[in-house]
């Protein structure tokens, strides 16, 4: 998939099948094999079997899960405990003598006072290069304290509509490209971060850090609304802070790389991620190459890689060829 393209799906555009002009001549061979080698009865229940198997599997998951409690755990031992070697919540915080800004919120505070602070410089410069190579919006997934809350609504979820008592509602993509562009228009209008006054990333990191305050029940109202109403709503359909990662993420060396030769087309994959419109290139007859990146909205949080059945979705580090 080309970067501009990537792009252009991580701000709201759906994505459609290729043009017969974007498919190498690798991956139509592939296409090919793959009409032509029909599936018997017993390769689908095997392959069931084998989903079945996968879903018991939470390596990444356990993985990040881990990772995310533990940087936030740091965050909070360390003002406890008045170690002074983390200062600060995610949104802005200092790490031995190491100045880090959240990429959006140092923008909002530009915005807002109109002004380059060299803190914020400094801030987001270190931020920039740290999340480019780790992989863009896996900040989202790795450590973002509201992501863990909202995963755990998400389960939450899905039972209440396996059940028949809510249903899910899909919202406009789109959304969040517009409110990116209102919370900035706010902050250079009004001089206010506006955005930093609602972000549940913020609320819950500076909640976990100092103690709960009143702004949790925006945090709550949230939740609610993904609990009743519709599937990871906020991280889906609204958040900014996506965005500004996603940016990041588009040209980072790590990524998941989608292997079609590897692949069944069952779907477990994009029925657990959190923006399956990413891996619309798993669809059969979808991918345009032999080994394909997944696109810039990803979040690396691994729940594909662990639920493939197969081996088709992996990390990798681009330039080394190396699969993790």
């Amino acid at each position: 998939m080309s970067l501009l393209k990537s792009l252009a799906i991580m701000l709201g555009r759906e994505p459609v099948k290729p043009k017969t002009c974007e498919y190498s001549e690798a991956a139509c061979a592939l296409h090919e094999s793959k009409r032509a080698n029909k599936r018997t009865r017993e390769d689908n229940a095997a392959v069931q079997h084998a989903i079945h198997e996968s879903a018991k599997v939470h390596k990444w998951r356990n993985r990040r899960w881990a990772t995310l409690i533990a940087v936030n755990l740091l965050f909070v031992l360390s003002y406890q405990f008045d170690v002074q070697l983390i200062e600060g919540a995610l949104t802005a915080s200092r790490v031995i003598g190491f100045h880090f800004a959240d990429l959006n919120s140092a923008l909002q505070v530009m915005l807002a006072f109109k002004t380059v602070l060299i803190n914020l410089v400094i801030g987001t410069s270190t931020v920039l290069a740290m999340w480019w190579l780790l992989g863009g919006r896996s900040f989202c997934s790795w450590v973002c304290p509201y992501h863990l809350l909202a995963e755990w609504a998400e389960k939450l979820h899905l039972l209440l509509v396996s059940k028949g008592i809510v249903k899910d509602h899909a919202l406009d993509r789109r959304l969040r490209t517009v409110l990116y562009v209102v919370f900035a228009l706010l902050a250079l209008a009004s001089g206010y971060t506006v955005y930093e006054t609602i972000s549940p990333t913020g609320i819950v990191s500076r909640a976990l850090i100092y103690g709960p305050t009143a702004a949790l029940a925006i945090v709550a109202v949230l939740l609610a609304f993904e609990v009743f109403y519709s599937r990871r709503m906020w991280c889906r359909y609204m958040c900014p802070i996506g965005i500004t990662y996603a940016v990041v993420g588009a040209v980072s060396p790590l990524r998941v790389v989608y292997r079609p030769l590897d692949c069944h087309h069952e779907g477990a994959c994009r029925k657990v991620c959190l923006v399956p419109h990413v891996l619309d290139c798993t669809k059969k007859g979808f991918a345009t190459d032999v080994h394909v990146g997944i696109g810039a909205d990803c979040t690396r949080c691994g729940l594909c890689i662990d639920i493939c059945p197969t081996g088709a979705l992996k990390y990798e580090v681009k330039g080394l060829d190396k699969l993790l």
